[in-house]
């Protein structure tokens, strides 16, 4: 029997690397996560990076890639993330994630019209996504598709900042408990800087790997 929830996704997914294409990303759709992990390794392989970084994502995390890239002595691999150091410590890797060869992370969302939508709290993924690293690689599962601009903020807004501010326990915002946003001024707002892609430049620089399942927040 067809799956057809899969064949609808699919196509969906497969007119928007199109669309991505044409606004300058190397877009591409992979079936599943361990699919994108593989990609991501020959992909990887084949630039030979010095150094990499990557900026906190679910959808990335459940590909594999961020283990497989760890374990890999080929390239130093910067953790800005690592629970045996300081919150401090760990700030000062992430700058350092800013100026590697490669730079891997997720998307909030991204419209049927090609926009990626990013909503974050340090803005280190945002200005990783933007400049600084040579290449970056982006993993979007496909319940990041949204309609429009209008309804990216809203997802954000509702469903992944929540989420992610329930993930970080020591967190204490208003959304943890309510689960949707009430424009906070909570010491610990995680929703302070957005960035709003239509286009990539330099063409390439950025490959979004699109995945028919439903992954991250």
């Amino acid at each position: 029997m067809a799956d057809h929830t899969f064949e609808y996704w699919q196509r969906r997914l497969e007119d928007l690397a199109v669309l991505l294409s044409k606004h300058g990303f190397a877009a591409e759709v992979v079936a599943t996560a361990a699919e994108a992990r593989e990609r991501i390794r020959r992909v990887v392989e084949e630039m030979a990076p010095q150094r990499v970084g990557y900026a906190d994502s679910r959808t990335l995390r459940a590909t594999g890639a961020l283990d497989m890239l760890r374990a890999d002595a080929r390239w130093e691999f910067i953790d800005g993330f690592d629970r045996t150091k300081s919150r401090a410590e760990n700030l000062e890797r992430r700058r350092e994630a800013l100026m590697t060869d490669l730079f891997l992370t997720g998307v909030n969302a991204v419209t049927e019209q090609g926009t990626l939508v990013w909503l974050d709290m340090v803005g280190n993924r945002i200005g990783g996504v933007t400049f600084g690293p040579r290449q970056v690689i982006l993993t979007v599962g496909r319940n990041k598709l949204v309609r429009d601009r209008e309804e990216a903020v809203q997802r954000i807004k509702t469903i992944a900042a929540p989420l992610n501010a329930r993930a970080h326990e020591h967190f204490k915002t208003p959304c943890q408990v309510t689960s949707r946003c009430h424009d906070c001024a909570s010491p610990d707002r995680i929703c302070n800087a957005w960035l709003m892609m239509e286009r990539c430049y330099p063409k390439g620089r950025i490959r979004v790997i699109l995945i028919n399942e439903d992954l991250g927040y």
